[in-house]
């Protein structure tokens, strides 16, 4: 089976119904599914943000919200050793936050599933 590490960009697109959900959801579909913690918290950013710009919105976002979160989607939620997460910042330029990820798809040995070019960037420049 394919291992993969979504992050909140790929994620929120899925959860959120964004224009590239429906080929994340595509990506996504049979494989296992790992994040760091992290992403629970990136996800509710995001919620907060549609929130606020579409407030006549608020309930079914929020609804989007508990679903990305429920157990039903099979993902195994990983802590990620912060002084790993800044070295891999450090050493790519990336944020910490988004270090996190690429640091949880390398020690996992499995591919990282990003709408973010920056960070999907430096996960191939890893892999070189």
């Amino acid at each position: 089976m394919n291992r993969l590490v979504v992050d909140a960009s790929a994620f929120a697109a899925f959860v959120f119904q964004e224009p590239e959900g429906g080929a994340i959801a595509t990506r996504l579909n049979g494989a296992s599914l790992f994040a760091p913690t992290l992403l629970k918290f990136e996800l509710a950013s995001v919620a907060r943000k549609k929130m606020r710009a579409q407030p006549a919105r608020a309930s079914r976002i929020l609804m989007a919200l508990a679903t990305a979160l429920e157990e039903r989607w099979g993902i195994v939620w990983c802590d990620v050793d912060p002084t790993e997460a800044v070295l891999v910042a450090n050493a790519t330029g990336l944020t910490t936050y988004d270090a996190a990820y690429l640091w949880l798809a390398g020690s996992l040995g499995a591919d990282l599933v990003t709408l973010d070019a920056r960070l999907a960037t430096a996960g191939a420049a890893l892999v070189e």
